[in-house]
Formats: structure tokens, C-alpha cells, sequence
């Protein structure tokens, strides 16, 4: 197996580097292509997939939507997981042919099954299987380059920092003798999910730990996650942990703008609740072209709160709006409110 660090896109980004975090049945291809729209991010990952499933015949066509992507979202990175090395050497292969700028091992979700099956979190119990994983996708990626004479694909890594307790010293150590081209950091433990503040003061020590376990030739892209509402806030981490940039992830919650200075809330004026209403009709038409017969029109739903809120008669449009099954619907009750509140959208 290649235990060459291979760089790719990531060499070419300018610091600071600001992520969008993958979230499960949040992050699809019809919100990323409104996000890429609104305010992009310097790099797109999508929803995690299973390697199992994705190199088996019955579940490989009713995962595939997980790595649906438009030429907008560039650079943008599959995240799958699995536990078996011979999975993710083949995964690589068939991310490298779909046109991915990278692949990334997700290796921090804490969901029971997951973990219980080894994968994702589970795998900070077996750091060398996780150190092989790594490698087994440097593999796929080198031979597929060579086969196809095409730019070899990087390898990254998501984790966290521990299982039952803070505890990443040795779980990074392993890790970094994969040499992966990224590493994203979330601070909290497995246990911990998203029930505590994250740990952002372990973050200095993770880079200082990293910088003195690696050479400037070997060594990964450093983005810390959690807690991150804005790009000011994720400006003042960097500088004060000196990491190579932040992955933002529920800040992205009805507000695709996110990325951009109206985004952050803080630079400019915040989206009015005309173009928020106008940008989730776009987003749950896009979404109904894109899933429609594959995922529920009810997943949608999850960000109908979040766009619409904070305003008098949101309540009421919301109870509305969760009443609906298709994106014609939706338009209606829009534009019902929209007849009826003239004062609240000017």
C-alpha cells in the first residue's frame, strides 16, 4: 500500500479554509447546489455513504443518491464509512470515476449501529484498522490515477476526540502514520454527541501535537468543528488555535448564505424574510426534482423552522407548511401568506 502523501486539491486552497460539515439528510445535493448558489463554501463534502452498501448489488442503486453533485459544488469531497479495508480501497476507485475532488473516511458519527458495527466512531477502539483504512483508500486512489491517467484523488479523515472521554493523543498519532491530506477535527467525544459545548481549548494542543509529529512535507490540513455559528467566530478560532480553518455545520440551517458576508450576520444586513421565503421554495423545488421517488417529501421539512422564523405569523405559517406533501403545495401556502401579511414582507 502508498503511504505517500498525496495533497490534491487541498494544497491549492487559501487559508483560512472554511468547510461545510457533512450532516446526514441535511447537506444532500439539492441544498449544497442552493448553498454553492448563495454563498459556497471553500470546500463541499456530501452525506456520508456505506462502503458496504455501495460495493454491494442490492444496496448500491439506493445509495447512490448520497453522491449526487453538480459542477457548482467543486471541490467537493464523497464521505462514506465501513470498516472493512477492501471496501474503501474499491469505494475509491468508484469516487475517483464519478469525478470527486477527494474522499473522506468519516470516522467521528457516534450512532449506535454505526459504532456497534465497528465504523465511524467505533473505529477509535481500533486504530490500526482505521490506519488501514486510510491507506487501503490511498491504494484505490493511486491505482485508479495510474489506470486512468488521471490526477490521483486525496485521502482525508473526520473524527473526534474520543470515546467516553477526551483522549486523542494516541488515536491522532496512529492516524497521522496514514499521512491523510486533511484531518477534521470535531471537539467533542463520542458520548458526548452534541449535548456539551465543544472542547475548543483542545484544539491549540492538537495542532501543536500534529506540527511536532509531522514535517512540513507530511503534514495534514487542520479544520476543527463545533459550536461555529458564523465566519467572524470561525475567523477568531483559527487565529487563536492556530488550525488551517473551521467546518461550519448547523449554522448552514436556513441560512444558505452562511459562506458569504450576509451570512455570518455580522457584516452586512441578513437576507430579508422575502428572500428567505423565496429560497426555500427554490430549495424544495430542487429538492423534489432531485429526490422525488427516492427520499420522503417529509425530510424536507427539517428546514422549514429554521428559514422561517422570527417574525410575527411564522408559527402559524410553519403549522401550515408541515401540512404540505409537494413543492406546488408549498407554493401555494406561500403565496397565501404572502396575500395576507403585505406589512410583514415589506
Amino acid at each position: 500500500m502508498t503511504n505517500e502523501i498525496v495533497r490534491g486539491f487541498w494544497k491549492n486552497l487559501h487559508k483560512p479554509i472554511f468547510v461545510l460539515a457533512p450532516m446526514h439528510d441535511v447537506t444532500d445535493a439539492a441544498f449544497r447546489n442552493i448553498i454553492a448558489k448563495y454563498g459556497k463554501p471553500d470546500v463541499f463534502y456530501t452525506e456520508f455513504a456505506s462502503t458496504e452498501a455501495l460495493m454491494s448489488e442490492k444496496g448500491h442503486d439506493k445509495v447512490m443518491h448520497y453522491l449526487k453533485f453538480s459542477e457548482a459544488e467543486h471541490p467537493i469531497v464523497a464521505q462514506v464509512f465501513g470498516s472493512k479495508s477492501e471496501k474503501f480501497y474499491e469505494t475509491t476507485k468508484l469516487v475517483a470515476s464519478l469525478g470527486f475532488d477527494g474522499i473522506d473516511i468519516n470516522m467521528g458519527c457516534p450512532e449506535k449501529n454505526a459504532v456497534r458495527g465497528g465504523s465511524c466512531a467505533g473505529l477509535f477502539h481500533t486504530p490500526e484498522i482505521a490506519k488501514d483504512l486510510i491507506l487501503a483508500c490511498k491504494q484505490g486512489a493511486s491505482e485508479y490515477a495510474a489506470e486512468h491517467g488521471t490526477a490521483e484523488i486525496p485521502v482525508s479523515i473526520k473524527i473526534r476526540i474520543g470515546d467516553t472521554k477526551v483522549d486523542w493523543e494516541n488515536w491522532i498519532a496512529k492516524l497521522l502514520e496514514a499521512q491523510p491530506a486533511a484531518i477534521a477535527i470535531h471537539l467533542r467525544t463520542r458520548k458526548e454527541m452534541s449535548k456539551v459545548d465543544a472542547h475548543w481549548e483542545e484544539m491549540p494542543k492538537i495542532v501543536k501535537f500534529i506540527n511536532e509529529h509531522t514535517t512540513a512535507e507530511n503534514r495534514p490540513v487542520i479544520l476543527g468543528n463545533g459550536d461555529v455559528q458564523n465566519l467572524e467566530q470561525a475567523q477568531k478560532l483559527i487565529d487563536e488555535t492556530n488550525c488551517d480553518g473551521v467546518m461550519l455545520g448547523r449554522a448552514i440551517f436556513g441560512n444558505p448564505w452562511l459562506f458569504s458576508n450576509r451570512g455570518d450576520r455580522t457584516s452586512a444586513a441578513a437576507p430579508s424574510l422575502e428572500e428567505r421565503l423565496n429560497v426555500l421554495l427554490e430549495h424544495t423545488k430542487l429538492y423534489e426534482e432531485y429526490f422525488s421517488g427516492t427520499k420522503a417529501f417529509d425530510v424536507m421539512k427539517r428546514h422549514f423552522k429554521a428559514y422561517v422564523a422570527g417574525f410575527d405569523g411564522a408559527a402559524e405559517l410553519r403549522a401550515q407548511m408541515f401540512e404540505t406533501k409537494s413543492a406546488s403545495e408549498l407554493e401555494s401556502v406561500i403565496n397565501k401568506f404572502r396575500n395576507s401579511h403585505p406589512e410583514t414582507l415589506a
